[in-house]
């Protein structure tokens, strides 16, 4: 949003006014204002491009909306939905997602979110030859940006990780497995919540002590013993 428009939006949340273009005459304003974005405007206001009275004033009730890719569970309800659409809207039968098909869109990276698959499924209804979706159905992009990032079970890679700990560092597996797997989840936690550590301890199931308590330690086993500590996240 241009710094312009920002000042102006805040002049009628602050004032409950505006002008017509042209007018002379402040007119009240009558209206709930509800916002959206997918940048983090904590950051945005640190680095000066937006302002911070202003997004004091919208931050009143705030909502977090996880991307679809942080909530697989709902991909066959919204696939169904979707695909009921597309059909009532073409005047066709609705298909049907494969038991295995499912399992393969509930594993994708979704970057166009949720219209992504509402797109998807209107293709579906249009391409696919049969009314069962086979994963063969699907686009070919599709299926190739799957294969591209590797379908393998984390497990299975953390499988073969171990294999490769044991045999050339042996004693210090579990505490750098550990920390690695403890690193890594709080990280992508404080990156989801935009570095709020009470939001991330409360994602990961865990309390404020303790994910305070682990940011410490990870921070002081990465920084070694002659340097000091780098901050994994410093909002509260």
């Amino acid at each position: 949003m241009p710094a312009e428009l920002q000042t102006r939006l805040l002049r009628v949340l602050s004032d409950g006014q505006f002008y017509r273009v042209g007018g002379h005459q402040p007119l009240r304003a009558n209206a709930r204002v509800i916002t959206a974005t997918h940048q983090n405007l904590e950051q945005r206001v640190k680095e000066g491009l937006f302002r911070e009275d202003l997004f004091h004033r919208l931050n009143v009730i705030r909502l977090r909306l996880p991307p679809l890719r942080e909530r697989h569970e709902d991909i066959p309800a919204l696939a169904r939905h979707f695909l009921a659409n597309s059909a009532q809207q073409l005047g066709v039968e609705p298909k049907r997602l494969a038991e295995s098909t499912f399992k393969f869109l509930q594993g994708a990276a979704w970057p166009g979110n949720v219209r992504q698959l509402e797109n998807l499924c209107h293709w579906l209804t249009v391409m696919a030859p049969g009314q069962q979706v086979e994963i063969d159905d699907l686009p070919a992009e599709m299926r190739d940006t799957a294969a591209a990032a590797g379908t393998h079970d984390w497990q299975e890679l953390l499988a073969v990780a171990a294999d490769d700990m044991l045999a050339r560092e042996p004693g210090t597996v579990w505490a750098n497995l550990t920390l690695a797997f403890e690193a890594t989840l709080i990280r992508r936690a404080l990156a989801a919540t935009g570095g709020r550590r009470i939001e991330a301890a409360q994602l990961l199931g865990i309390g404020r002590n303790t994910i305070t308590r682990k940011i410490q330690e990870i921070e002081a086993v990465e920084a070694g013993p002659n340097q000091p500590p780098s901050e994994i996240g410093q909002t509260q």
